[in-house]
């Protein structure tokens, strides 16, 4: 399964954009040798498994021109590398605490000359800066992942959609939700037809400021 599974459901992709995503399996292939950061089945299924998965977010949020956004223990790149290509408009910080993994983040931003993404080695709780959204897969049950970004979320929204995070997470999550009256949950297998996402889910919680 190729890149092509990835145009299927983003057919108004640029030149640009096409070679980006081609050029992404080649890239995770060679530094995956060198640094394991993706199992040997999950290369396999790359445009499966990580990046239209990633992409799902950009089924329920676009993200502006100018606008921030900030991926929590991106790993080797996901979902910030896929979402930066597809919105080169908008700036991504993608922070890990594992050097290991923004040392090939870094390397992959720059085989694919993508100068919208940031990488940066430390916690995000020591990060100084906030965004317009928070996006991440499934890091942490989502009071740690709220309490680890406290403070990060910009109380101006130029979205449609207020500010907050933007989760991607599996089964069944009404145990993890249930203090969080204002979380929506997007099933992704209303979105792709493959098996894959049939428990694939994607939660927006948008944060609340006291005035």
């Amino acid at each position: 399964m190729k890149a092509e599974i990835v145009f299927k459901y983003f057919p108004n992709l640029t030149d640009n954009q096409q070679y980006q995503f081609k050029k992404l399996e080649d890239l995770y292939k060679d530094w995956n040798l060198k640094i394991n950061v993706v199992s040997r089945k999950d290369i396999e299924e790359l445009y499966l498994r990580h990046v239209l998965h990633s992409l799902g977010i950009a089924r329920i949020q676009t993200f502006k021109p100018g606008s921030e956004i900030l991926d929590v223990g991106t790993g080797g790149g996901f979902p910030g590398i896929p979402l930066a290509i597809l919105f080169p408009e908008s700036k991504f910080t993608l922070v890990d605490s594992i050097g290991k993994k923004i040392k090939v983040v870094e390397e992959v931003v720059e085989g694919l000359q993508l100068e919208n993404v940031t990488p940066v080695n430390s916690r995000v709780e020591e990060l100084d800066k906030q965004f317009d959204f928070i996006v991440s897969r499934a890091v942490a049950v989502m009071p740690t992942f709220v309490h680890w970004v406290k403070g990060k979320i910009k109380k101006e929204s130029v979205h449609d959609r207020r500010n907050g995070i933007l989760y991607l997470k599996g089964g069944d999550l009404t145990e993890e939700l249930k203090n969080y009256k204002s979380a929506q949950t997007f099933e992704l297998s209303d979105y792709f037809t493959e098996d894959f996402f049939e428990t694939k889910k994607i939660v927006y919680l948008p944060m609340k400021f006291k005035g």
